[in-house]
């Protein structure tokens, strides 16, 4: 029986976090044979759609739950303990509404506001801006999308795609919000990483596929403006809180296996594992990782609630100081996800490297996000400002 049948629409910023635990406690029940199997995991997203949840960035005068980016970012945490496949297209859902709100006008983000809201619209991405095999033509009165994308994390069973191409005249990168079922677009299940195995981040073909000029996100467009430039920020918090989930995650299956199956080491003079003195200085190391993580997030989302909140008065100044906390947890999330999730074998044994535990899955997710972009960039642009007091130059990763 679908338990959230009795919670369709959330009314309440209150039952967010009941709710989202409730979704990923039934998550975690196939998780581990879905991560096996890869694919689309349809009946998860239904779920989320049926709670109410994809409304939760959207404003209550457009039919949504007015929640704070702590919100949304608690609810890809939460998911990511869980099941980070379905924390990524979760949080992308929300960067792609937010998208539609600092790249276009207000006519169209409030328009597909509503619709989102009204018809539980899960919304996929297909915007690669280094991926510039898509061309846009202009013609009358409209433009044509034609040409591959790579990387489409959540397009496949969606209603809506952000979608990028590169103008055939000037090079610029162009963006639109076009429906998912528009004749022309051929979104293929060809996504078989070691990780994000239920993201759906495989390819398409946009095959001469009509986009009116009213979808175009021209006004204030990509990147033009200091608030508009606060979306790659939102996508690179949306990786610190899945990459923070998934450590969290990772060190509570650890946790109860040390205590229940691990058995101590012989020399260690003790009788069970969770008192062995090095079992232990491993999850102190781990609490420690954890709890400095958790407050560099706290800051970055904080500075970045300040950020939308000011909107098009945002500075150029303020927005700097919102990417070096960002970029801040960005490197500290890499680091201590790749790292809990690596050492937890260290405190669970060999035992718990048979396949059907798959442990490993904890690694190979975050192994296989972390590379999105690289984060060595991001500690450069951390020793350009504590050397050169520089911000970061915006752009779709910084």
């Amino acid at each position: 029986m679908n338990v959230f049948n009795q919670n369709h629409s959330i009314r309440s910023l209150s039952n967010v976090i009941p709710v989202a635990q409730s979704l990923a406690q039934q998550f975690a029940q196939t998780a581990i044979e879905r991560d096996k199997v890869g694919g689309t995991p349809k009946h998860e997203r239904d779920l989320i759609r049926q709670s109410g949840l994809l409304s939760l960035s959207i404003p209550e005068q457009f039919g949504g739950l007015s929640g704070q980016w702590q919100d949304i970012f608690n609810v890809v945490k939460i998911f990511a303990q869980a099941d980070s496949s379905l924390a990524h297209v979760f949080g992308f859902h929300h960067l792609l509404l937010a998208t539609v709100r600092l790249f276009g006008n207000s006519q169209q983000w409030q328009r597909w506001y509503q619709l989102t809201a009204e018809k539980s619209w899960f919304w996929g991405n297909a915007l690669n801006p280094l991926d510039k095999r898509t061309v846009v033509k202009k013609q009358d009165d409209w433009y044509e999308f034609s040409g591959k994308k790579s990387f489409c994390s959540g397009a496949l069973d969606s209603e809506m795609l952000i979608a990028s191409g590169v103008d055939e005249k000037t090079g610029n990168l162009l963006i639109a919000a076009v429906p998912t079922s528009r004749s022309g677009i051929t979104l293929y299940h060809d996504w078989d990483n070691i990780g994000q195995r239920q993201t759906d981040s495989g390819s398409s073909i946009f095959e001469r596929v009509r986009v009116e000029i009213k979808d175009m996100l021209l006004d204030p467009g990509p990147l033009s403006t200091p608030f508009s430039t606060l979306r790659p920020l939102i996508a690179q918090l949306v990786f610190v809180n899945m990459f923070l989930g998934v450590s969290e995650g990772a060190m509570l299956e650890a946790k109860r296996y040390t205590k229940t199956e691990s058995r101590a080491w012989f020399l260690s003079g003790v009788e069970h594992a969770d008192q062995d003195p090095y079992i232990l200085r491993h999850y102190g190391e781990f609490w420690l990782e954890l709890e400095a993580l958790r407050l560099l997030n706290k800051n970055a989302i904080t500075k970045l609630q300040e950020a939308w909140d000011l909107a098009e008065n945002l500075t150029e100044q303020q927005r700097g100081e919102v990417a070096i906390a960002v970029a801040t947890a960005k490197v500290a999330a890499t680091r201590t996800s790749l790292d809990i999730t690596n050492r937890i074998f260290e405190v669970t044994g060999a035992r718990a490297t048979q396949a059907s535990l798959r442990f490993d899955r904890f690694w190979r997710n975050v192994r296989t996000q972390t590379l999105h972009d690289p984060v060595e960039y991001k500690l450069q642009d951390l020793g350009i400002w504590a050397l050169n007091d520089l911000y970061p130059k915006a752009s779709f990763y910084s």
